[in-house]
């Protein structure tokens, strides 16, 4: 079998030329303007970022994707679907003004943005998942569905959930409905330790489903009636003090999520791109940005998903730790144990090969490429 390919360019851009040249250039050898974009709706995934976050992929990158798709006759627009975490992008009114806030717009961009699970996050369509072993139709946001062709543009990142965040994670949890998310996160919920909690109150803040309060003695108490194990609260407390007592559940998280990506791609055009660069420990969801893990990689590009998220992956593992960063600190760490993986390793309970080997078993795509480096 003939190993997918995935296509490679640094950010090294010497005088008279760009990386936003580079980028043309890179998902024009890749085969993107070989694609059937005439007259065709093409929907741009990527994350918009909460505000306070200074890691998201700056709309120019955007722009240069959606200015190819209209060179090939295309309609392009940005999309991505609401959160179910409390936050500033939880309803299509408030996540369009935190995009506009975070430099998207049309005038930046060159096409419109339309939130794909409607005001309320309530807009869906049900999806069948071939092969799915854990979801039988997935909850996509209308939007996402009704487009010809599908584009991802994806920062890669560490993520607190699922290891790391890359074109699986951007398209299988990013395109979910609300209630889709609820159904990815459901396996897992999170618990307190008494003993580290402060009783700072910052779960709760961010708590969408109002399920965490304080009990007498001012330490966080979880309503697991109203939890829908989200995981949000694990990775906004400082203190380490809420964490996930089921070991199976971010594989299971991670399985559901390749299924859901799944439901997305199946069936119709599409292509992939993601960008290694200020590689943050948490996902771009977080109101603020910690100083990158590692140091930036560079751009990807592949009609292959899942052989996207390894080679970048991959990548990523052949770099030393910046010093200073949350994943120094870790490494330093009494009793810290060394898992030989920089995600794991910033995020110790946490995995990722349980999604790449799950989305390769239902056919999504292969982790055995080729990388083509430009």
């Amino acid at each position: 079998m003939e190993k997918a390919k995935v296509y490679f360019d640094d950010f090294r851009a010497p005088v008279g030329t760009s990386v936003l040249k580079k980028l043309d250039r890179l998902i024009r050898k890749a085969g993107m303007e070989e694609m059937d974009f005439q007259r065709k709706l093409v929907a741009i995934k990527m994350h918009f970022g909460e505000p306070g976050n200074l890691t998201f992929l700056r709309p120019n990158y955007a722009k240069v994707v959606a200015d190819m798709v209209k060179e090939l006759g295309g309609v392009p627009f940005l999309t991505d679907c609401n959160t179910l975490y409390a936050g500033r992008r939880k309803n299509a009114l408030e996540h369009l003004d935190a995009a506009y806030e975070n430099g998207f717009s049309p005038l930046s961009t060159g096409c419109q943005i339309v939130i794909g699970d409607g005001l309320r996050g309530t807009d869906d369509v049900e999806v069948p998942v071939r092969g799915g072993a854990y979801i039988q139709s997935a909850k996509i946001g209308r939007a996402v569905m009704d487009a010809d062709v599908f584009i991802s543009l994806t920062h890669f990142k560490g993520h607190e959930a699922t290891g790391f965040g890359g074109a699986i994670k951007n398209i299988g949890m990013g395109c979910g409905s609300r209630r889709g998310k609820m159904e990815q996160h459901a396996a897992g919920k999170p618990r307190v330790s008494r003993r580290r909690c402060v009783g700072c109150r910052v779960c709760s803040h961010h708590c969408g489903q109002d399920a965490i309060s304080y009990g007498e003695d001012k330490r966080a108490v979880i309503d697991y009636e109203k939890c829908v194990g989200c995981g949000r609260c694990i990775g906004v407390c400082n203190f380490d003090a809420i964490f996930s007592p089921d070991d199976s559940a971010n594989g299971e998280l991670n399985r559901k999520m390749a299924e859901y990506a799944k439901a997305v791609v199946d069936g119709r055009p599409a292509f992939h791109i993601s960008l290694v660069q200020d590689i943050s420990p948490y996902c771009d969801c977080h109101g603020e940005s910690d100083i990158p893990i590692l140091p930036d990689v560079g751009m990807f590009a592949s009609f292959d998903p899942v052989a996207l998220d390894q080679a970048c992956v991959d990548a990523c593992l052949k770099l030393d730790p910046i010093p200073g960063s949350l994943l120094d600190q870790r490494m330093h760490e009494e009793g810290f144990v060394d898992q030989h993986d920089h995600f794991c390793n910033t995020t110790p309970d946490t995995e990722w090969k349980s999604c790449l080997e799950h989305a390769e078993k239902i056919g999504l795509g292969s982790r055995d490429y080729e990388l083509i480096r430009l």
